[in-house]
């Protein structure tokens, strides 16, 4: 049984102010983030699932796939346990596990690898870019899908 809990941010000095310069609530602390894998994964019937959920990772999280005897043996398979304990959902598939993950294609693992970097190290799923035409500098989404799509 999962739970989802939500989380008030604390205030941290003075509420953020708008541009028209009146008080805004504190955004609540997200521990549940959306994101459409590059490729997908396929299931043991061929379906590809792309769209998932991944959450905040605690210290556990990262602590249990130490005594991993897989991770002791190769500690490259330690980004293999950790992502298979946070992600909760990848399309309908929300029996995760290290088995799920190992069946990934390579750039969907990349993927997860920098979609959890950015979830738990800067909070969020945007990336500051530039056009490469107009030299414009923008945000994206990563958890939308990959740049380009729609």
């Amino acid at each position: 049984m999962r739970r989802t809990v939500q989380f008030q941010a604390p205030e941290r000095g003075a509420e953020r102010e708008s541009r028209q310069g009146e008080a805004r609530q504190p955004e609540p602390l997200r521990t549940e983030f959306g994101f459409e894998l590059p490729r997908g994964y396929v299931d043991e019937s061929g379906t590809v699932h792309r769209s998932g959920v991944m959450r905040l990772a605690t210290a556990r999280d990262e602590l249990v796939p130490l005594r991993d005897d897989r991770v002791r043996e190769n500690s490259a398979y330690l980004s293999v346990v950790l992502i298979s304990r946070v992600v909760t959902r990848i399309g309908t598939v929300e029996d995760i596990h290290p088995g799920v993950i190992e069946d990934l294609f390579a750039s969907d693992l990349a993927f997860l690898q920098d979609f959890y970097r950015r979830i738990n190290a800067e909070g969020h799923t945007r990336a500051a870019v530039n056009c490469p035409s107009c030299h414009e500098e923008f945000t994206v989404d990563l958890a939308g899908g990959r740049l380009g799509e729609s």
